[in-house]
This record gives structure tokens, C-alpha cells and sequence, in this order.
């Protein structure tokens, strides 16, 4: 075991954590006042859920041995049996231990993404059904694909530093999925509860997107070193972008579009994080902005689909257009191990075409047993809540608390 790079491993794990309570004030602060409680609860949920699961049996299904290129093997139910000593990453000196702990991180905050787009109408209870089935037949399987040994689409050349596809493509298309079967909001508002609080969660979550970028290195190196320059730049080009879009567009600059477009470009910079240069994350930054910003101000208001957060804008494009761009800024110069070179760094079309084949077949795959999985599920468990429950907020009716206490002034002077 190499102790530093079991270190920085473990810091990069605590900061992915850390993404997932930061997502919770993200979507709280843009949610309305009565689905505050019930939008936070069913984030930080997942963080409980996702670590049970990964223990019993996902690590295994997504790392353990090869069935047909699609799932790993369960030998071990909790990790009973299983040497957690083992070292498996030789080159950097990880063990087994090391590794599930960052790669579990992973697992939690991939379906926490996709509860932006059910806020306000979803029932408790079959988000937390969903996500079991869910992390089993669509998380689990894609992670082997991309980077279990011998998986699908590892074999197919395609490449994703951090998640483009196995997280942020995945997620945004659930998110999209999972909107359109629930219907649109019979009241739309759009007022945020706390526009403070949606500042804080961008800066978390751009904290912990280092934890998420850098850490897919494994080790404190060169790569590391790169993925953190990379996505800083990403995020910042993406940022300027979404603020110049919206000073041309509507003459005023929002601070939960800034904020929005930072997580853009954080989102676009992940698959091709350790591959870019400085100069292919700014235009991947610029690009990833754009799509979104058009998209949602654009597009998805012509669309029968009813997604409150933009979790499909944000993660689904920008992930979809991040993954495309390392087939055009991916270097070998950065990375030497990649077999070429993106259209823009003197490689051929080869690799764009496999990122394009890589997330066709990502988009395809998830929408597909999500739509299975969804359309099953509704028929033993109530998926949106009624229409008077949606009227007095989730908040009361799914938990019986509220984000503001309040009391009269008789209460507070006489203490009745």
C-alpha cells in the first residue's frame, strides 16, 4: 500500500462526500418554501441508502471478476470474506479498501443528481424503491461497463475520466425519464426558497468536484494535478459564459444562473478531466455553458416534460456534450496512455466516434430500463402524491416539518 496516495485517495473521498450534502442546499435554496425539508431529505437520504447497497453488493457487481461485459460478479454479501488488503491498483498502491470507500462516494451522489427533476410531486417512498432497483440494474451495470475489467464499452476504447456517462449523462437521463411519467406540476413557482443557500451548494459542490476529478487519478501525480487545473479552468469559462448569455439576453446577470452554469462546466470538464488541456477545458467550459443555456431557456419550455431544477439541462447536456468534446480536445501529449489524440490535437475521427458510440449507447441503455423500472414500480407503489399534497407541500404532507419555524408574537413574549 502506497500510505500517501491511500491518503489523498481517502481526503478525495471525504470531498465527494461532502458534494452530496452540498447538493442538498443547492436544489433546498431553488425549491419553493413548502418543498424544502422534503427536496433535502431526499438527497441526504441517498447517502444512507447508496453505502448499504454498495456494501452488500455493488462494489461486486460493478468491480468483482466479468458476465458478459455488462455486471461483475457477488461472491462476498457485505464484504463477508472478501481481503479488503488486497492491493489493485499496483501502479499507485491502492488497495481494495481504499478503493471501494472513494468508488461507494461515487454511488451516492450519481442518483441524489436526479431528484431535481422530481421536487414537489414525487412520493417519498417510491424514490427511495426506485433508487434500490435503480443502483442495481442501471447504476451498477454502466459502472462495469466503462470501468470494470472487461467491460463493454472499456472495450469499445471509449474514454471517461470521472463519470461523464457512468454519472452525469445516467443521471440526467433519469432525471429527464423520471419527469416525463410524473407529469408536469399542476402549480408552477418559481420563486427559490434561498438564493444564499444556492450559492453555498455551488461551492461545495465545486469543492468536492476535485475530490470527484482529481481523485479518479488515484494518486497523488501528474494526472491528479492536471484533472484540478482542468476543471477549475472549465468551470470558471463555463461561468463567464452563462453570465455574458444571460447580460445579452435578458439584460440582468442571476445568481442562480452563474451558479447554474458553473456546475455546466464542472459537469462537461468530468469525462475528459485527465486528458484536456487548459486550453480544450476552456472550450469544453464555453461549449457545455452554451448547450445548456439554450436548452433550458430555449428548448425545454416546448417540451412536454416538467423538470424543476434543469437536472436534465445541466447534467444531461452538458454531460452529453462534455463526453463528445474529449473526441476533440483529449491530448496524449497530457495523458500518454490514451491510445489517440482528439480531432483537434492531430488525431482522426477515430475518437470522437467512439465517445459518440459511447453515449449513444449510455442514452439508449438508460432510458430504456429506466422506463422499465418506472413503469413497473407504478404499479405497487404510488409514484406522485395527490394533487392536495402537492398544494400544501411535500414538506407537510410527506414529513410534517417545515424549513421555517415560526411563532406568534403572544408565543414568543409570553412563552405559551
Amino acid at each position: 500500500m502506497n500510505t500517501a496516495n491511500t491518503v489523498f485517495l481517502i481526503i478525495a473521498a471525504i470531498l465527494v462526500l461532502m458534494m452530496t450534502p452540498g447538493l442538498a442546499f443547492f436544489y433546498g435554496g431553488l425549491v419553493s418554501k413548502k418543498n424544502v425539508v422534503n427536496t433535502m431529505i431526499s438527497v441526504f437520504i441517498i447517502c444512507a441508502l447508496a453505502i448499504v447497497l454498495f456494501v452488500a453488493f455493488g462494489y461486486e457487481l460493478c468491480f468483482n471478476g466479468n458476465v458478459a461485459g455488462i455486471f461483475g460478479r457477488v461472491q462476498h454479501i457485505f464484504l463477508s470474506g472478501s481481503d479488503l488488503t488486497k492491493v489493485v491498483l499496483k501502479e499507485q498502491g491502492i488497495t481494495a479498501a481504499s478503493y471501494l470507500l472513494f468508488e461507494m462516494m461515487f454511488a451516492i451522489i450519481t442518483p441524489a443528481l436526479f431528484v431535481g427533476a422530481t421536487v414537489g410531486r414525487m412520493r417519498f417512498n417510491f424514490l427511495l424503491v426506485f433508487v434500490f432497483f435503480w443502483s442495481v440494474l442501471v447504476y451498477s451495470p454502466l459502472v462495469h461497463m466503462v470501468w470494470g475489467t472487461g467491460g463493454l464499452l472499456a472495450g469499445w476504447g471509449i474514454l471517461d475520466f470521472a463519470g461523464g456517462t457512468v454519472v452525469h449523462i445516467n443521471a440526467g437521463i433519469t432525471a429527464l425519464v423520471l419527469s416525463i411519467f410524473l407529469g408536469p406540476r399542476y402549480q408552477k413557482q418559481t420563486r427559490p426558497y434561498s438564493l444564499p443557500w444556492v450559492l453555498l451548494g455551488t461551492a461545495i459542490l465545486w469543492l468536492g468536484w476535485y475530490g470527484f476529478n482529481a481523485g479518479s487519478a488515484f494518486g497523488m501525480n501528474q494526472t491528479a494535478l492536471t484533472a484540478c487545473l482542468t476543471s477549475t479552468v472549465a468551470a470558471a469559462a463555463s461561468m463567464m459564459t452563462w453570465l455574458l448569455l444571460e447580460e445579452a439576453f435578458s439584460g440582468k446577470a442571476s445568481l442562480d444562473g452563474i451558479c447554474t452554469g458553473t456546475l455546466c462546466g464542472l459537469v462537461g470538464i468530468t469525462p475528459g478531466a485527465g486528458y484536456e488541456t487548459c486550453a480544450g477545458a476552456l472550450f469544453t467550459g464555453i461549449l457545455c455553458s452554451l448547450a445548456s443555456y439554450f436548452f433550458i431557456s430555449q428548448v425545454k419550455g416546448r417540451l412536454s416534460f416538467d423538470d424543476p431544477l434543469d437536472a436534465f439541462g445541466c447534467h444531461g447536456i452538458s454531460g452529453i456534450v462534455g463526453a463528445l468534446t474529449v473526441g476533440l480536445f483529449a491530448s496524449q501529449k497530457v495523458d500518454p496512455g490514451i491510445s489517440t489524440s482528439g480531432l483537434f490535437y492531430g488525431g482522426s475521427w477515430e475518437l470522437l466516434g467512439k465517445q459518440a458510440a459511447g453515449t449513444l449507447f449510455t442514452i439508449v441503455f438508460t432510458l430504456l430500463m429506466v422506463s422499465l423500472i418506472t413503469a413497473v414500480l407504478k404499479r405497487f407503489v404510488n409514484m406522485r402524491v395527490s394533487a392536495r399534497d402537492e398544494e400544501v407541500g411535500l414538506d407537510l404532507s410527506e414529513h410534517g416539518e417545515f424549513a421555517d419555524c415560526q411563532i406568534s408574537a403572544s408565543q414568543a413574549i409570553f412563552g405559551k
